[in-house]
């Protein structure tokens, strides 16, 4: 197995220090999300796509199958094939669809992560707003 090198190596990173172009950046945010969801098998992802489509907390469910995950889990490293979900929301909606989505996730702590949405087409984002609630 693949081991990290223990060996001190000095290594430099940069990170920008926060200045108005990023705190412009922040403020043109919209209100939409990205969810990303790992489930145990293409039917899971199935059952929960359909489930939030037609609670309309969702406006659109994308399934990669397989993925390969890497994750600590009970004191141990573990590996498992999964599938990915990509759904598109709205950050109102959040709180409601990660509920509902622990209702139908096998996983004792299913993965239920929300990025913003920083920009998109005007014309995806306003039918984003016509179909969820």
């Amino acid at each position: 197995m693949w081991q990290c090198p223990r060996e001190k190596k000095r290594q430099v990173f940069y990170f920008p220090k926060p200045n108005n172009t990023w705190r412009t950046f922040m403020r043109t945010s919209t209100n939409f999300i990205v969810v990303l969801v790992t489930t145990a098998n293409k039917e899971e992802a199935e059952k929960i796509a359909q489930a939030l489509l037609k609670e309309k907390l969702i406006a659109c469910a994308n399934i990669i199958n397989p993925v390969t995950s890497f994750f600590r889990w009970s004191g141990k490293v573990d590996r498992a094939e999964e599938c990915l979900v990509v759904m598109k929301s709205r950050m109102d909606l959040f709180a409601e669809l990660a509920e509902c989505l622990k209702g139908l996730h096998s996983y004792e702590v299913p993965e239920v992560l929300a990025l913003p949405i920083v920009e998109g087409s005007k014309a995806y984002l306003d039918w984003m707003s016509e179909v969820l609630k």
